[in-house]
């Protein structure tokens, strides 16, 4: 018996990992009413925990948490983690930094040039920060508990029905409504799949594995990440292993996985015959790539794996959907408060599928060189040439950490469409805890007339902030969206009328003078 829920919430998020919690966050930044609907009743998974649960956070995702306010808490827990998030990685026991890696060839800080990466100032968003799911959840779910954000845990989404005024969503025999519903249920997304979008891509072609197992005889693996003339494989002592066998994909998810079965995929991977006496823990992935047409249709949205699925080779993921509720955010609020331009909303899946898109390309040419082939190994010896180069580390660190992220906003300045440098103001704060509050800031260095009356015009949506920074990169003038990425920038005598086609495209028409 279906149970109606009488408050109309302005959004209904299905999903309470990380994407759905931080999207949580950013609409409540303006006061709106959000509810979160969560299928698992505990949050609580040994996935999400060390060793399989580590994950590396992208400087975009750093900076996203930086102008949140975020960013010391989710550090202060990773430091409390430091020693078992040090022996979970087995890179970071390396004796020099290693900054990622592409297909497990690993590129490292010294051989950076980081004199290239011009648009950026020192921000604590450089920091490289690798956090577990289960505190990096724990973490947001605290934030928007404090926000107050209703989150019910057991409510998995059964039903949806869609108007062009609202969503109705059926949940463990409930039922709630929504001026607008976002799915960020993860990559078998019921939300997806029921209002129909289609989602296409290239399937797999291997199974993938997370193991924790004891070995009667672990000498007989390598520590590390290993490449055999059968497949791949990283041990991480004391026992703890991942794998991969191309096998078209055809183990996952589609029996139970036993000890013996993994036993067999270990030595045939491995090369050794290595013998398992115990199965603790197991975990199956892939590398199918998939992805959303559209991330909007009416007033159903997608974020996160509900949108994009692709292998974890590279830790993109979290990452990407984080981008996806950052973007979102802003945009799906100033829609709900009426002020917001005509396509706004539209622009999400604008900006965010070509991101997608190419980090599923990025996932796929991993894989290539992964393959057991004559060809795959060849060619992978010359990637390794190239990562080993100043030059091929740089651009794989731009890649893999996000710095190379830019929009096609259409601007002449080339730091338009670009996440904003973290400038400091003579007072000692930098903008990025002036984005706190998720609100357009126009930044005048030389404190112009045109531009005060610019700001005063749009006075509720954003913030004007003028004075000498310590380090101006140029630049005169510059006008950010709420999510920190720069709309306007000018490095002389600025074109105020750019700047105020830049104001109306991202945050309407003016407030209209009283009289």
């Amino acid at each position: 018996m279906q149970t109606q829920s009488t408050n109309l919430y302005d959004v209904v998020i299905a999903g309470a990992g990380p994407v759905g919690l931080f999207l949580a966050c950013e609409l409540r930044l303006a006061g709106l009413s959000v509810l979160v609907l969560e299928q698992a009743e505990d949050p609580l998974s040994p996935l999400k925990q060390l060793p399989f649960g580590l994950r590396g956070l992208s400087i975009p995702t750093t900076e996203a948490f930086h102008r949140r306010g975020l960013l010391d808490e989710i550090m202060a827990a990773q430091r409390a983690k430091s020693g078992a998030i040090k022996s979970a990685a087995h890179w970071m026991q390396q004796a020099r930094r290693p900054a990622g890696h592409f297909a497990g060839i690993q590129f490292y800080q010294d051989d950076i040039d980081v004199a290239r990466w011009s648009w950026r100032l020192p921000t604590p968003a450089d920091a490289n920060v690798a956090v577990d799911m289960e505190t990096l959840e724990s973490v947001l779910a605290a934030r928007a508990c404090s926000m107050g954000v209703d989150i019910r845990r057991g409510f998995g989404v059964n039903a949806i029905t869609a108007s062009n005024e609202d969503v109705t969503v059926q949940a463990a025999g409930e039922t709630f409504r929504g001026r607008w519903l976002v799915g960020c249920d993860g990559g078998r997304s019921t939300v997806r799949k029921i209002s129909g979008f289609d989602f296409v891509g290239t399937d797999p072609e291997f199974t993938g594995y997370s193991v924790d197992v004891e070995l009667a005889d672990p000498d007989k693996l390598r520590p590390g990440r290993n490449y055999t003339p059968t497949g791949m494989y990283t041990y991480a002592q004391p026992e703890t292993i991942a794998m991969v066998d191309f096998d078209g994909g055809a183990f996952h998810r589609t029996e139970p996985v036993t000890r013996e079965h993994v036993q067999s995929v270990l030595r045939h991977v491995s090369c050794t015959d290595v013998t398992i006496t115990a199965l603790r823990l197991a975990a199956t992935w892939t590398d199918r790539a998939h992805q959303v047409t559209t991330y909007r249709k009416g007033r159903v949205l997608l974020a996160g794996d509900a949108a994009h699925i692709h292998s974890p080779l590279g830790g993109q993921g979290l990452n990407l959907g984080l981008g996806d509720a950052l973007n979102l955010g802003w945009k799906l609020t100033a829609t709900i408060c009426g002020h917001a331009p005509a396509d706004l909303l539209d622009t999400y899946s604008q900006e965010r599928r070509p991101v997608g898109a190419q980090i599923l390309d990025w996932s796929r040419a991993q894989v290539a060189i992964m393959r057991p082939t004559p060809g795959a190994r060849a060619l992978q010896a010359i990637m390794r040439d190239l990562i080993a180069t100043r030059d091929g580390a740089t651009y794989f660190a731009e890649r893999v950490r996000g710095v190379s992220l830019r929009h096609d906003f259409g601007g002449r300045h080339p730091l338009v469409g670009r996440s904003v440098p973290d400038f400091e103001l003579s007072d000692g704060t930098t903008i990025g805890e002036c984005l706190r509050q998720a609100k357009g800031i126009l930044l005048d260095f030389d404190t112009r007339e045109p531009l005060q009356v610019l700001a005063r015009r749009w006075g509720d949506r954003i913030s004007y902030i003028a004075g000498e920074p310590k380090d101006r990169l140029g630049l005169s003038a510059v006008l950010l969206r709420p999510d920190g990425f720069v709309a306007w920038a000018s490095d002389g005598a600025s074109d105020n009328g750019e700047a105020a086609q830049a104001a109306v495209r991202w945050f309407g028409e003016p407030t209209r003078p009283r009289h």
